[in-house]
């Protein structure tokens, strides 16, 4: 009983080609992709359930979305400068500490009008919570305005080559 296994290899090193990856969607591409999948069918199935009126503005606001995130998708996130960016860094960081400030205010004029038998010490001791994230929003925003008081004013130069 013969039980010599025989291989044969004709080329030990033959290369093999594997397919390359797909190039992933950018990821504003992704996001109107992802909503557009949620949102006709959402609308596809309101309108018939919808006043007619009601229905027509459902799908006018859909197309309205579809253009946007279109225009949206365009954008390349690679080009957008830091320059470009300060003003709505500011604008968030002054939104931050305006909205802290109003609630602070909201906060304390909800306290001062059902609570005011209660003295400063005790209404900060049972809404310290809110206090505290309010404080916090503000000192948040004020950090991001004082990062950007901190940058460079001027626009950068664009180098040219030689």
């Amino acid at each position: 009983m013969n039980v010599e296994r025989e291989v044969n290899f004709q080329n030990p090193t033959e290369e093999f080609e594997f397919a390359q990856p797909p190039t992933p969607p950018k990821p504003l591409e992704l996001l109107r992709d992802t909503e557009a999948l949620l949102r006709r069918p959402t609308v596809a199935t309101l309108v018939p359930l919808l006043p007619p009126k009601l229905g027509k503005n459902l799908q006018a606001a859909s197309s309205v979305a579809e253009d946007s995130l279109k225009e949206l998708a365009e954008i390349e996130l690679e080009k957008i400068s830091d320059w470009e960016l300060r003003t709505a860094r500011i604008r968030v960081g002054l939104s931050f500490v305006g909205f802290g400030a109003l609630m602070i205010v909201v906060l304390l004029l909800y306290l001062t009008t059902l609570h005011p038998q209660l003295s400063s010490v005790q209404q900060i001791g049972l809404y310290w919570y809110q206090y505290v994230w309010f404080v916090c929003l503000g000192v948040a925003g004020m950090f991001i305005l004082g990062r950007e008081a901190m940058r460079p004013t001027e626009k950068p130069q664009k180098f040219k080559k030689r």
